[in-house]
């Protein structure tokens, strides 16, 4: 059991110790504040198997930070429930057994209630610890800490991806967060940033924190190549459909053709007709679709098509990569809560891209792979990432969804081909 706060020591402010503390109790933090929206009927639902409820995420990463720090460096730490163990292990099968993900939505119990008190007896152990551990014992579960608290940051998007979701599912429209409706000018025109050919390395090189699909830092070499100077409109995808973008196989995939048939997409998710206008759902409920906003909700298979019938493609990671050195990371993250892409207003640079980072995460022409001679971590955190590396796509730069400090050049991110719930939009290249 963790002490009372006031038994504590004082630490150091400016102790590597107090600012990992901080860190994570911020971030800890976050995820509640994202929940206040919410009344208790929202916290259960599970939409479809790619959405977790929102009570689950909330439990699943005081599972994390249970698991792989108090059981790991706290002898004497005992779990309030036996069987939470079972309940919010989500796929790391080394841990042990784990319950059905599909029927996350069937669980009720824990209660809500109930899985903030296993989140305050967690943050209480996990503050204890870190405040008490001896050096030695730091180092070592440091690193597991901070990976614990970006794998937070990752849940937090979920959190708001998966209950816009939920909410879409309702015929009332609820609404998560009441956004004003501003007036968005034309964005300006579409224009070409050339990249010469050249032989550079990829991948993290620094002291910070990073995946282990980042890396290793290695050569590819890169064509000469063009990329967009923003992202794809909604008033340009508007035109792909009205020119019968989705009644037309020659502009997709075999599989693709096959899931717009079988799905019978005639637009982005959460798009629909009302009286003759596409209207969108939004965390701030209906409204008219905004021509000047960054199109959102997009498959790989419609982003590949898109690209396609403007006689363009998609870019390959590596091409993304080196762009997005140009441009600081800067834009709309989930810290301006306005949980929704909006309009690029400024001029756009003829020498760097805009909209590189925030907004709408970036699909890439890239399969998800192992660099070349990426190992996976021992034990069960590398299941993180390794195990994933087949028939998924990367994305790139982040969404509205995500947090700033949890972004780099380097992040990959990755879903299967048919992904549309996350925040994901387009962004064109071309060959020279």
């Amino acid at each position: 059991m963790a002490k009372n706060i006031q038994d504590r020591p004082v630490l150091e402010q400016s102790s590597p110790r107090q600012a990992l503390l901080e860190d994570y109790l911020r971030v800890r933090r976050f995820s509640e504040q994202l929940c206040v929206p919410l009344v208790t009927e929202d916290y259960v639902i599970q939409s479809m198997p790619d959405v977790s409820p929102t009570r689950w995420h909330l439990a699943h990463t005081s599972w994390f930070f249970e698991t792989f720090v108090l059981s790991s460096y706290t002898p004497d730490y005992t779990s309030p429930h036996p069987q939470y163990a079972y309940l919010f292990n989500s796929y790391y099968n080394s841990v042990g057994e784990r319950h059905c993900r599909p029927k996350r939505g069937l669980i009720s119990r824990p209660t809500v209630q109930e899985t903030y008190a296993y989140r305050r007896y967690v943050d209480d152990c996990v503050s204890d610890f870190l405040s008490t551990c001896t050096d030695e014992t730091l180092v070592k579960a440091a690193p597991v800490v901070t990976l614990g608290i970006h794998h937070e940051q990752q849940h937090q998007e979920l959190m708001v991806t998966d209950i816009k979701h939920v909410l879409s599912c309702n015929p009332l429209h609820p609404v998560y967060q009441k956004q004003a409706l501003s007036s968005a000018t034309p964005p300006p025109a579409l224009s070409w940033i050339s990249y010469s050919e050249q032989l550079a390395w990829i991948g993290y090189d620094g002291d910070g924190f990073f995946y282990d699909n980042e890396g290793p830092y290695h050569r590819e070499f890169v064509d000469a190549y063009q990329l967009g100077s923003r992202l794809i409109t909604n008033g340009e995808y508007l035109q792909f459909i009205e020119d019968g973008g989705y009644q037309n196989p020659l502009l997709w995939l075999s599989s693709g053709w096959n899931t717009v048939q079988g799905e019978q997409w005639q637009a982005p998710l959460y798009w629909e007709k009302h009286d003759g206008q596409w209207m969108m759902m939004t965390l701030s409920g209906l409204r008219p679709v905004e021509p000047a906003e960054p199109v959102c909700h997009v498959s790989y298979y419609e982003a590949d098509a898109y690209a396609r019938w403007a006689d363009a493609r998609l870019a390959t990671e590596a091409e993304w990569e080196l762009a997005s050195r140009q441009v600081p990371i800067e834009g709309n993250f989930v810290e301006n809560q306005q949980f929704h892409p909006v309009p690029l207003e400024k001029a756009v640079d003829a020498i760097k891209p805009e909209q590189m980072y925030g907004d709408v995460w970036e699909w890439t022409q890239s399969a998800y792979l192992p660099y070349r001679g990426y190992r996976p971590a021992p034990g069960a955190l590398g299941e993180y990432n390794g195990k994933f590396m087949c028939n998924q796509f990367v994305l790139r730069g982040g969404s509205c969804a995500t947090s700033i400090t949890h972004i780099r050049p380097t992040y990959r991110n990755f879903f299967p081909p048919d992904a549309r719930w996350q925040f994901i939009g387009i962004r064109l290249a071309r060959e020279v």
